[in-house]
């Protein structure tokens, strides 16, 4: 009886312990990696070793960038992985290794669940793509700074976005994923700097974000489904926009998306709804933008259904997309253009289920004014412009 006793016993201790032992957080510094943190060496295989490390982990694990500037050429972190849940805790900067060569993405997550980013900078060092595109000259493609696709419960908190060649971050067919208190930045005049970009996604939070680009400060593409968006200080930059939409025939569409409590200043557009101007199966419905403030901004609601750049491949065609089911509440302050509500819609697919309510825009000294094409709704409280649905 005792042998049996003393066998239970050291049957619990070793399941206490594996317990202990798989809950614990392990710590995988990239500095003990070989990773240096004078901006010059090369240090992605000390961060892509760091990761695998994590990713094999039997319990919670984290990745440890410490403070200083660490230079980082394209790398991509594949999952699935062992451990059940990843933080990567930047202190310091990830600089992008100067190579005007790259195309597609810098730093890409891809089938990894329960992982999240906190803290840092990371720099793409744009200007020299943007500079050659300046030229007019034949440049390369470029990177995005930071891809998740193909993966779920994800967290983006805090983290700094400078200067990315392309996109900051894109969120590609991923579910559950929250940025938080993120703070993005690009010159105005820098081309096709998106700040955060959603496809082919669902229940997506951005909260709490300071987006500066040369491009929009949010674009919603195809297949995205429960967005919410708050908290978003816009500027300079494109503005919010789902779309461009109907690229594609076959294309996935947009539903279930609230924009609120944003301002725009100084921006090209503020809420942007924009379709291709030829044939689609897409769709956007069920759409709340409120509580805007516009400061300055040339387009502060609109809804171009024309989209077609250097009138290639959609001339007089009209838009398959659907628009249904957008509301616009409690929206105010100054237009940089006369007409500050412009709904531009298809001819062959109107617009329907508009609505406006306290919308209260100004250009200069006077109200500012709306223009309706093909587009039907209803308004309420007080809405300036007048209405021309």
């Amino acid at each position: 009886m005792a042998e049996l006793n003393s066998s239970i016993i050291l049957l619990l201790v070793v399941l206490i312990s594996t317990r202990l032992l798989s809950s614990a957080n392990s710590v995988y510094n990239i500095a003990e990696y070989g990773a240096k943190s004078d901006g010059r060496t090369d240090s992605t295989k000390s961060l892509l070793g760091a990761w695998q490390a994590a990713c094999g982990s039997p319990g919670p694990s984290t990745v440890h960038v410490p403070a200083g500037s660490f230079l980082v050429r394209q790398v991509t972190f594949n999952g699935p992985c062992k451990s059940s849940k990843i933080v990567i805790r930047i202190d310091g900067t990830l600089v992008l290794a100067s190579d005007l060569g790259r195309v597609g993405g810098w730093i890409v997550f891809d089938h990894v669940e329960r992982v999240s980013v906190y803290g840092g900078t990371i720099d793409g060092r744009g200007a020299s793509l943007w500079a050659c595109k300046a030229t007019g000259r034949r440049c390369p493609g470029g990177a995005t700074s930071l891809t998740f696709r193909n993966s779920k419960r994800i967290m983006i908190s805090g983290l700094t976005s400078m200067n990315s060649e392309l996109y900051h971050v894109v969120i590609d067919d991923c579910e559950g994923v929250t940025l938080q208190g993120v703070r993005i930045t690009a010159p105005g005049n820098s081309p096709n700097t998106d700040g955060i970009h959603v496809q082919m996604s669902s229940y997506v939070t951005i909260t709490g974000a300071v987006i500066r680009t040369g491009d929009d400060c949010i674009s919603i593409g195809p297949g995205t489904t429960n967005l919410w968006i708050e908290q978003v200080n816009c500027g300079p930059g494109h503005g919010i926009s789902i779309g461009s939409l109907g690229k594609g025939y076959d294309e996935e569409g947009v539903e279930n998306v609230t924009v609120k409590t944003t301002v725009f200043t100084g921006t090209e557009n503020g809420l942007r709804i924009k379709t291709w101007g030829r044939p689609s199966e897409g769709f956007v419905k069920g759409v709340v933008f409120e509580h805007a403030v516009m400061q300055n901004v040339r387009n502060p609601i609109i809804i171009d259904q024309n989209y077609c750049p250097d009138n290639k491949g959609c001339p007089d065609q009209n838009s398959g997309v659907k628009i249904s089911q957008v509301r616009y509440n409690d929206i105010y302050g100054s237009s940089a253009s006369q007409v500050a509500v412009n709904f531009d819609c298809s001819a062959s697919n109107p617009c329907t289920g508009i609505g406006l309510q306290d919308i209260k825009l100004t250009y200069g000294h006077s109200p500012a004014e709306s223009s309706c094409k093909h587009a039907d709704g209803t308004t309420s409280g007080f809405v300036v412009p007048p209405s021309c649905l």
